[in-house]
């Protein structure tokens, strides 16, 4: 697939220069950026969240948690995770779980993580498992800019320490 086709023309629309990054086949974001040798804290994951709103995708560093309480503090929400079956309804041209940082694309509001707003190079899910889209973090920057953000993940170790 290389790249979902919603993905595709919502950056050529917004005419944001990117490339792919091939690497072997992975199932969570941590281990694609591993694979393709990028450091996980310049890979955006995307978590999709639900609650009788609607959908909320969080975006923030694949070597990161996220914090759902600190999401609901923030936007003042009740969010859960979505299922693997709504996932599919929403990103129609992806593969279950390669789900696009840049949600937006697909008409989902998305609250994003401060801890990747320095970044000089970001790289996201294609939309498959075995490619990563790689932009200029000025210009992720500049799609994710008027969302929200915050900071809403924290790395493991801290995550362990704030709950246990």
């Amino acid at each position: 697939m290389a790249i979902a086709m919603t993905l595709k023309s919502y950056l050529e629309n917004h005419h944001i220069e990117f490339d792919t990054v091939e690497h072997s086949h992975t199932e969570t974001t941590v281990d694609a950026a591993r694979s393709a040798h990028v450091p996980p804290h310049l890979v955006a994951k995307a978590v999709v969240l639900k609650d009788n709103a609607g959908f909320l995708v969080a975006v923030l560093p694949a070597n990161n948690r996220l914090n759902i309480a600190w999401v609901n503090e923030e936007l003042e929400r009740n969010l859960v995770l979505a299922t693997e079956d709504e996932l599919a309804t929403l990103f129609k041209d992806c593969e279950t779980g390669a789900v696009p940082a840049l949600s937006n694309a697909y008409g989902l509001k998305v609250i994003w993580d401060e801890q990747l707003k320095h970044a000089s190079d970001i790289y996201i899910e294609a939309g498959d498992h075995e490619h990563l889209i790689h932009l200029p973090g000025d210009d992720f920057r500049k799609l994710m800019g008027k969302l929200p953000h915050s900071v809403i993940s924290a790395g493991k170790e801290y995550s362990r320490w704030v709950y246990e």
